[in-house]
């Protein structure tokens, strides 16, 4: 019988909240840590298998195994991005249906390893049911691992960055059991506004994107607007829409990127149906006490297809997201969970 390895931290998780240390976060991060180690050390860990692509057809790496994260890389006339792929217990299922894919996009300085670990999300996809990307941006491309949002070479259908990008959901979805109409793409700060560009120009081939600190489509046209843009100035192209549904995070506090770019990205969103839509605005508060404002804006048939987080006193980082990645901020409400959830209530609603 092959080892479970997730069964097993899963069990060690369990124990540990039974035994009254699933409070004790700093605790509880360091005993699973070391428990991990010690579970890799003896080679009991997830495995992480290095294989590549070049983008061409009849030329693909042999498929990951299910629970497996894989490391691989894409290219095209525009460039080479490597990218992690995690796939799910749950496709080893011979009757299982094809899976949603959702690509994750980090922020500046950041990678894959440190995304993934922030945003928890290949532990939802565990939970849930669906395959996870995460593309790393080359530093030869941008020093500080920035995705060009801001350049024009990198802001259109099939050419630069989005070209990469969009290429490798297609070699994922050619290889795997992914349902093509469940395609999601979501990001931070600059992973966040580069999600927004692919929503913008892949309208046929994303259902929906998540941006949680990111910026507008055509915010900039080169480094200096785009820290204009970051601090809240300018704006975004007139003619800009973003036709697919859309969750956006910010914090009302972010220094960083304005949360003015927050609201200019629903703008996007809802400036193609402008009179369909009824919005609601509730507040609440997480379990932390952190308080939020939450704008729903809903069609004519009562679904959800713009939601617009505002967390109070929140910086730039992800809302409700785990210390062992860079830029987050585990007080607030879950962005990611919040992000699947409102995913699959597109599925749910039939409108993805």
């Amino acid at each position: 019988m092959p080892f479970d390895y997730r069964s097993i931290t899963d069990t060690i998780q369990r124990s540990l909240a039974s035994a009254g240390l699933a409070k004790e976060a700093g605790l509880m991060q360091g005993i699973t840590e070391t428990i991990h180690r010690s579970l890799s050390a003896a080679g009991l860990g997830p495995r992480v298998q290095q294989r590549s692509s070049e983008g061409r057809a009849g030329d693909v790496a042999e498929p990951a195994l299910p629970g497996e994260l894989v490391e691989r890389s894409f290219t095209n006339a525009a460039g080479t991005r490597a990218y992690q792929l995690y796939v799910p217990a749950s496709y080893a299922r011979v009757d299982a249906e094809r899976m949603p894919l959702i690509v994750m996009l980090h922020g500046c300085k950041q990678t894959p390893a440190d995304f993934a670990a922030g945003t928890r999300m290949s532990e939802l996809a565990e939970r849930h049911g669906f395959l996870v990307a995460y593309p790393a941006q080359a530093t030869a491309s941008n020093g500080a691992n920035c995705w060009n949002w801001f350049l024009p070479q990198d802001q259109g259908r099939d050419r630069g960055e989005p070209s990469i990008l969009a290429g490798i959901v297609r070699e994922i979805a050619a290889n795997y059991r992914v349902d093509a109409g469940r395609i999601f793409v979501a990001g931070m700060s600059a992973g966040g506004a580069m999600a927004v560009v692919l929503g913008a120009t892949y309208p046929d081939l994303f259902a929906a994107v998540g941006a949680h600190s990111g910026l507008p489509y055509g915010a900039a046209h080169d480094k200096a607007s785009a820290f204009s843009a970051m601090k809240g100035g300018g704006e975004a192209r007139a003619e800009a829409a973003l036709a697919i549904p859309a969750i956006v995070f910010h914090g009302d506090r972010d220094a960083t990127v304005h949360a003015r770019n927050g609201s200019r990205i629903v703008e996007q969103a809802t400036v193609a149906r402008e009179g369909e839509l009824r919005a609601y605005l509730r507040t609440g508060a997480s379990s932390d006490g952190r308080r939020y404002r939450l704008t729903t804006y809903v069609d004519e048939a009562g679904n959800s297809v713009v939601e617009h987080w505002v967390v109070s006193g929140a910086g730039h980082a992800w809302s409700g997201g785990d210390p062992r990645g860079t830029f987050t901020d585990p007080g607030g409400p879950d962005a990611s969970a919040e992000m699947v959830r409102f995913f699959r209530s597109l599925q749910d609603a039939g409108t993805a």
